[in-house]
């Protein structure tokens, strides 16, 4: 092996994470009975995206290095956004990236009655109160990093008139934001979220699992940390916004444990794409708007997303094994993911021929009647792949840009005078072309072959430097292609604070060609089924295709700008 190809291997190889770092000392000190344990905590009021893709390989990767567990709980706190068909989703995204949390399902609702009457042993304690003032005057008094909060005129209330609130603020005699509990802490912490957090508000809606049993309902910090604690984990890993929330974790965490064992907060920086949206709230706002056909549109970073675009797994999976994790906020460049599908695809699918913008060939020296199959490897990095047999005629179709009447110099493929190969097939000369009398396009070319240039059995020792990709046109199948690109036409659409992220969607983001002609061989082609089409690209046949009408999405280009990059 090279010098240079053990430095490639090297760099490609994931290093040690400082997160694996973390577990592995904790591991040599006998932390926790020297148990691994960890949980993806989804919300479900959406569907996932490839940011939390990593959080995924984290969660379950590290479980499974170690030789641990992890859970899957859904932090369904607020059953105003929550719907079921997020929690089916998210369930789905979590199997398909090839993660498995077994009999590990958990709600953070299971323990709604456990939190509750955690609130009240806090009360009991003198640790937390109930407030009657409105959300934007607790938000106001909380201070500034230079000023100590203002201390609530409710804080003195007693234990017994504490209780009493709080009990009858869940049996629904209050309004929604009349009244919230939170606990008593310091109102002159440097730590904002230390200064009398609200643990506890009045929501009236009736929850996917509980129905009408609670009137109130945990804040999303005091029930993560301690649906952490109930479920033995061993360690909570975190995007880096909640380093801040780590203070407040570890003290009701302290207000709660009753031995050694404690779980363990780590963050790590989050998955951040250039030229793609991140945010939740305003994926669901371009689905509501129309701006895309739905969250498992082919241009969404939504696992589903990628999925229906042709995405692999594997390749998400490799993508964030090359990014890995940091305590570093960055944004990746998009090249590095499409690159990673680009690697997994070109040894795992077979390469087919596609024509998407057809021009007729017609070969004049070769019989009319004549067919005969030529053998095509499926694909040259997977002999057990095999080889393919395809149709071939006096007429064939070529790309149209294949094709022109003035050529630039180093145009290689056809035109006037010039021969090129037809991959698997003969070398063909253009002899002339007839163009459309009103509008002047060239609509048939017509070329000679010869007989001794045939692939693979041929006599002839003719080289040509232009090859091209093909179909038969007697024999090819009508085909929709889908070709998406990026959704935003701006690097940064999300860090552009005074502009509408909306005004950088990319209006060329889908093209859908209609008259695409592709091989007999993929006619049974069924959703979900991946091919190159040399030269073209990899595609990715959609869930809206039938035997009738075949539909395909471009997953990507063959063009690796981050190859060329690298190099």
């Amino acid at each position: 092996m090279s010098e240079e190809t053990t430095k490639e291997k090297e760099e490609s190889k994931p290093s040690i994470s400082f997160i694996e770092q973390f577990i592995i000392e904790d591991l040599k000190e006998g932390k926790n009975d020297g148990r691994i344990h960890t949980r993806f905590p989804p919300e479900p009021n959406g569907y996932l995206h490839i940011g939390h893709a990593k959080a995924i390989c984290l969660d379950f990767g590290m479980a499974q290095k170690f030789g641990g567990k992890c859970n899957l709980r859904f932090d369904d706190t607020n059953p105003v956004k929550e719907e079921v068909e997020y929690i089916d989703s998210i369930k789905e995204d979590i199997r398909w990236l090839g993660f498995d949390w077994e009999e590990r399902e958990f709600y953070a609702s299971d323990y709604f009655g456990k939190l509750f009457d955690f609130a009240i042993d806090l009360i009991k304690r003198g640790l937390a109160y109930v407030d009657d003032q409105p959300a934007d005057v607790i938000s106001a008094q909380k201070g500034t990093l230079t000023q100590p909060g203002v201390i609530s005129s409710f804080r003195k209330r007693s234990v017994a008139e504490n209780l009493d609130l709080f009990y009858r603020m869940n049996e629904g005699e209050f309004e929604e934001g009349s009244r919230v509990l939170r606990a008593k802490i310091d109102m002159s912490s440097p730590n904002m979220l230390m200064r009398d957090p609200i643990i506890y508000r009045i929501l009236k809606s009736p929850h996917h699992r509980t129905g009408e049993k609670w009137k109130v309902y945990p804040m999303y910090d005091f029930a993560h940390g301690q649906s952490d604690y109930f479920e033995g984990i061993t360690h909570s890993l975190c995007t880096l916004e909640f380093e801040v929330h780590r203070p407040l974790y570890d003290w009701l965490i302290d207000q709660l444990k009753t031995s050694d064992y404690r779980p363990r907060q780590i963050e790590f920086n989050r998955l951040n794409l250039t030229y793609t949206m991140m945010s939740k709230r305003k994926l669901l706002e371009l689905v509501l708007e129309g701006k895309v056909n739905g969250w498992d549109d082919p241009r969404m970073p939504t696992l589903c997303g990628l999925r229906r675009r042709g995405y692999t797994p594997e390749s998400i999976r490799r993508f964030i094994d090359l990014i890995g994790y940091t305590k570093f906020e960055a944004i990746n460049d998009v090249l590095l993911l499409e690159h990673a599908v680009r690697e997994d695809l070109n040894i795992r699918v077979p390469r087919v021929f596609g024509v998407l913008d057809p021009l007729k060939v017609t070969i004049t020296n070769y019989p009319r009647d004549k067919v005969e199959e030529v053998e095509i490897i499926n694909n040259p990095e997977d002999e057990s792949m095999g080889k393919r047999k395809v149709p071939f005629c006096n007429e064939v179709l070529i790309e149209r840009e294949d094709f022109m009447e003035n050529p630039p110099h180093k145009f290689f493929r056809l035109a006037p005078g010039a021969e090129v190969r037809l991959k698997g097939a003969y070398i063909i000369k253009c002899d002339s072309f007839r163009k459309n009398e009103k509008t002047g396009v060239v609509e048939e070319v017509f070329c000679t072959y010869d007989p001794a240039t045939r692939s693979g059995g041929g006599t002839s020792d003719k080289k040509v430097k232009g090859t091209l990709h093909w179909v038969s046109a007697r024999h090819a199948i009508d085909a929709e292609v889908r070709l998406y690109d990026r959704l935003f036409d701006h690097e940064d659409p999300a860090g552009q604070k005074d502009d509408d992220y909306r005004k950088f969607l990319n209006p060329d983001s889908l093209k859908i060609l209609s008259d695409c002609k592709l091989e007999p061989s993929l006619r049974f082609a069924k959703p979900f089924d991946k091919f190159q089409f040399q030269r073209l690209g990899y595609f990715c046949v959609d869930y809206d295709s039938t035997k009738d009408h075949l539909v395909f999405n471009r997953t990507v280009s063959l063009k690796d700008t981050w190859a060329k990059m690298k190099k």
